[in-house]
């Protein structure tokens, strides 16, 4: 197998996490979860002892121009060696295009350079009800997410510590048919509940996962009257933009707070070239713009100008 090769980080460019590495690490294993949808595991204990749930990395194919720029990806788990200690870090991927077609070839021991970890990831979770919303390959948050909330793992250094575990926890996820839904088994294993919507009705409920979670919200009001609406509740949230839109839509609607995980093209990630930028709501009426690299990928979802 490859040896990791670790570069200095470079904490005087702007924006960039501290504890951010560039290294170079080499792929442990590459397992097909669903149509077009891979699962890549590198080995990286360095970084995976610092990532939290919700942090990206710029991963690229080393000793080429063919692309040239490194693709964000987020954080799927970290997977944990012998000991019990974090050995790496797996990315879960849809392939769309030239980079995501290249990674398929990658092959055990094969060598890939991977920076990281990057941006602020999501909040650990304050609320007694946590409602994971997910469509398309915006699911591959959410197992990391998933198993923190149940105490089944922790992140970060220094740890993350959650002062109380989520008493009820559910994903609901929304993909374009059965052949789509990645990673179902990894989330039932992590002891997630997850609930399925697909476009065609061949797994789950037919139709927009939004239906899903506005049906949540519902069924956890009616168990408990102060649920929604209340800092009890929770949504996190990440896939298509006009997905993510309707959740934060749905979100006022309750009043639930909810954070959505950006989805954002991103060149170099540590916001020197301000081509990931999105436009948030300011206290004094205005707007300005932040960079998705840096200030993101998680915002809370009332920041957001949708217009």
């Amino acid at each position: 197998m490859t040896a990791t090769h670790t570069h200095p980080a470079h904490p005087s460019l702007p924006g960039l996490q501290p504890q951010a590495q560039a290294v170079t690490v080499p792929v442990v294993e590459q397992v097909q979860l669903a149509r077009d949808t891979w699962r890549l595991r590198l080995a990286c204990p360095e970084i995976a002892a610092r990532v939290t749930p919700g942090q990206f990395f710029m991963v690229r194919e080393p000793g080429t121009t063919e692309p040239l720029l490194g693709r964000p990806f987020a954080l799927y788990d970290t997977w944990l060696d012998a000991t019990g200690q974090p050995a790496g870090v797996d990315i879960v991927y849809l392939v769309v295009g030239k980079m995501t077609r290249v990674m398929t070839g990658w092959r055990t021991g094969d060598p890939v350079e991977l920076w990281g970890p990057l941006g602020n990831g999501f909040p650990v979770p304050p609320v007694k009800n946590l409602l994971l919303v997910a469509g398309g390959i915006g699911n591959t948050p959410f197992l990391a997410v998933g198993r923190e909330a149940v105490g089944g793992r922790a992140y970060g250094d220094p740890g993350r510590t959650l002062s109380a575990r989520p008493e009820r926890l559910r994903f609901v996820y929304g993909a374009r048919s059965r052949d789509y839904l990645a990673g179902l088994d990894d989330f039932a294993a992590a002891g997630v509940d997850v609930q399925v919507a697909t476009d065609d009705g061949s797994a789950g409920h037919k139709g927009f996962v939004t239906d899903l979670a506005r049906a949540t919200l519902a069924e956890w009001q009616a168990d408990s009257p102060t649920a929604p609406g209340t800092p009890d509740t929770a949504i996190y949230c990440c896939g298509p933009e006009p997905m993510m839109h309707a959740v934060a839509q749905l979100a006022e609607q309750t009043g639930v707070r909810c954070w959505l995980s950006l989805e954002t093209p991103m060149a170099c990630g540590f916001g020197a070239c301000f081509s990931c930028v999105t436009k948030v709501h300011l206290p004094d009426g205005g707007w300005d713009y932040r960079r998705t690299c840096v200030e993101g990928p998680i915002f809370p979802a009332h920041e957001l100008c949708w217009e």
